[in-house]
């Protein structure tokens, strides 16, 4: 299924703000009606005015919104599943996600610009496959080798520093990680790029990198973050209430360690690149790729997608014809019912 217009899901906001005005009516109403008489001469008065009805009403526009706004969105369903065939490298990305990339020496933080780099990556692929992993004190798989690039942006934006309990920076896990990603049955080329700020707290992740290569991975690393270092700032409701700190209580700095990423790189046959321009990354990248070697792989995808927003339109178009003919007064097969026990 794919969604066209993603936008229109905002019209589902207009739902909650009718239920709070129609609450706050109701109220108004039974204060008003309290000065004017009592209940019992209230129903005297007005003894057809359903209760049940204007609730209806209100369940049906917001039904008739509701249809509106994903009949906008115009969800799409593939009708047929076909087996194509591509040629590609099959990438896996591993991403810092420890406390240190909260730095702000780049901007927003070293985090979201791992994140960006990433993502406009995969805005330059073309038909190859990708995984993602996120690590801190341990790796955690987060997206496995697939096509579905939309996935792992989505996938990409979700991630963040508190996401794995444990903390520190151990490189060495990611690349053990990324070492189960590749299938051993299809001998494509396999890219391991690692985005960090290079504070390792493990000594083996050059050993490591270096068993990687033996297996045919070749691994790049972007270094995100300023050599000068810089605070970790800890946030309250998007406030900076202070800086993380040591045991001695001094103000922790981290510092983007190229050394570290460059030497794991050098063990793994790849390249070392700094992640300060995202347009150089994205190029480098872009060349890097285009220079290897692209094994054919078989992979399933939908086709002929169909447009389903007629379907939703029908339901809106009904639901307020429905609307039209709902009165605020009782009928007959109502007052039978007696809902909410009133006296008829």
């Amino acid at each position: 299924m794919q969604l066209e217009e993603k936008i229109w899901f905002w019209i589902l906001g207009v739902i909650p703000i009718m239920v709070l005005c129609f609450l706050i009516l109701q109220i108004w109403k039974h204060r008003v009606q309290k000065k004017f008489a009592d209940r019992a001469l209230l129903k005297r008065l007005s003894p057809n005015k359903s209760v049940f009805k204007s609730v209806l009403k209100l369940v049906v526009i917001c039904f008739v919104f509701a249809c509106i706004a994903i009949a906008m969105v115009n969800p799409k369903v593939g009708t047929k599943l076909e087996t194509v065939k591509r040629e590609g490298v099959d990438i896996v990305f591993a991403v810092d996600v420890s406390k240190s990339m909260l730095a702000e020496d780049i901007a927003p933080n070293r985090l979201e610009k791992a994140k960006q780099l990433v993502i406009q990556i995969i805005n330059n692929l073309a038909s190859d496959r990708i995984g993602i992993i996120a690590y801190a004190g341990r790796a955690f798989p987060q997206l496995p080798i697939t096509t579905d690039y939309a996935a792992a942006k989505m996938f990409l934006q979700n991630m963040n520093t508190d996401m794995l309990s444990s903390q520190g920076t151990a490189i060495n896990e990611a690349i053990k990680l990324a070492k189960t990603y590749y299938d051993d049955e299809e001998q494509t080329n396999r890219v391991l790029i690692i985005i960090s700020d290079g504070e390792d707290h493990s000594e083996e992740a050059a050993a490591v990198a270096r068993e990687a290569h033996d297996e045919g991975i070749r691994i790049f690393t972007i270094g995100v973050g300023d050599a000068k270092g810089s605070p970790i700032p800890e946030k309250k409701n998007g406030i900076v209430v202070s800086y993380k700190k040591n045991i001695e209580g001094e103000t922790v700095i981290t510092k983007l360690n190229e050394e570290t990423l460059q030497n794991i790189a050098r063990e793994a046959n790849g390249a070392y690149i700094n992640g300060k321009s995202t347009n150089d990354v994205v190029e480098a990248i872009r060349e890097i790729l285009s220079n290897m070697d692209k094994t054919e792989f078989e992979a399933k995808q939908f086709s002929d997608f169909k447009d389903q927003f007629q379907w939703f339109l029908g339901f809106a178009i009904f639901f307020l014809v429905l609307d039209i003919f709902l009165l605020e007064r009782k009928t007959a097969w109502l007052k039978k019912l007696n809902l909410f026990n009133e006296n008829l």
